[in-house]
């Protein structure tokens, strides 16, 4: 009776390493993110009145900044002086490039994602979990875990980053919200299509038919990165309810959130159960995949005979 007890120590440490990895693989990937969209100011000599103003620059020159869609505190205010003349202006802050932004999301989701794949295959998104759920690719117990280990995740980002940005440069710290003219339907419609082609794009590459060591996790960085350049301007893009929970909560700006949930998990779903009974069957047919959905993925099933197998590689002994 030794070896089954065994057997759920090393299920338990192979749990806690996927939670582990999803916690910081979201925390860094959301930290760096939301970084890159922290507004800041330049102060430059205006030579006509002898003064400083301040003038607002973009990570991008010639472009109309939006990294993301929020408003901007009240003015601070800079003093510096030319000879004996003092003058002060009011500072505005600038919103980062899209560009930029969106390369800062897509390339930190791709080195995350593929530092922790071994652990945890790397979802990093609730959106994404629920989508591999329905994919019968992760069981619900594991998959209710990783979604609280991601939650957790962005709001730790989002904490540790307010910290460590100047009180000038705060901002909405990276705030999910409509863009003015913009609907709640148009919001929800972006959402849910960025997502749909986010998880259609990670399932794509996780077929068997293609070698995921070879560009998956470019792949995937590239399809955040796509979705950051169409929806900036619409919500600011969130594409992950914990990307958008995290600034939310320690703001305490919660307008129109749900769409930022509700239309990213939508559009996963909708690419999981069209993967699963159009593009990439695993069943004969929609009674098939439901049983298949009730039972859990055969990997999931026998996960406990391997970690049997794998207790000495984890340094377990077969005694308590």
């Amino acid at each position: 009776m030794e070896l089954p007890r065994v057997a759920c120590r090393a299920w338990d440490v192979c749990l806690l390493k996927a939670l582990l990895a999803e916690f910081m693989g979201t925390g860094i990937f959301l930290f760096t993110g939301l970084a890159s969209i922290t507004p800041w100011t330049q102060p430059a000599v205006d030579s006509g009145n002898l003064g400083i103003t301040a003038q607002s620059q973009s990570s991008g020159a010639g472009s109309e900044p939006s990294g993301t869609v929020y408003s901007a505190p009240p003015a601070a205010a800079a003093t510096l002086s030319l000879g004996d003349v003092g003058t002060q202006a009011p500072c505005s802050l600038a919103s980062p490039n899209p560009l930029h932004v969106s390369l800062a999301f897509g390339s930190s989701v791709a080195v995350m994602s593929y530092c922790a794949l071994p652990l945890s295959g790397g979802h990093l998104n609730p959106a994404v979990t629920v989508s591999m759920l329905v994919a019968v690719k992760v069981r619900p117990a594991w998959a209710m875990c990783y979604i609280l280990a991601q939650l957790l995740g962005g709001i730790t980002a989002s904490a540790l980053l307010y910290g460590l940005t100047p009180e000038h440069a705060l901002g909405e710290m990276g705030v999910n919200k409509l863009a003015p003219g913009v609907t709640l339907l148009q919001a929800l419609s972006i959402e849910v299509i960025i997502s749909f082609q986010l998880v259609l794009c990670i399932l794509a590459t996780s077929g068997s038919k293609r070698d995921p060591s070879k560009g998956r996790h470019l792949v995937i960085g590239l399809s955040v990165m796509l979705g950051h350049l169409v929806a900036i301007g619409y919500t600011g893009c969130s594409m992950n309810p914990a990307r958008s929970l995290g600034p939310a909560l320690i703001t305490f700006e919660f307008a129109n959130h749900w769409v930022f949930w509700l239309g990213p998990l939508g559009g996963g779903l909708a690419a999981a159960i069209l993967n699963e009974l159009v593009l990439a069957p695993t069943g004969s047919g929609f009674r098939q995949w439901l049983t298949m959905l009730q039972e859990g993925p055969k990997a999931e099933r026998n996960l406990q005979s391997k970690a049997e197998s794998t207790t000495q590689e984890m340094g377990l002994s077969e005694t308590p």
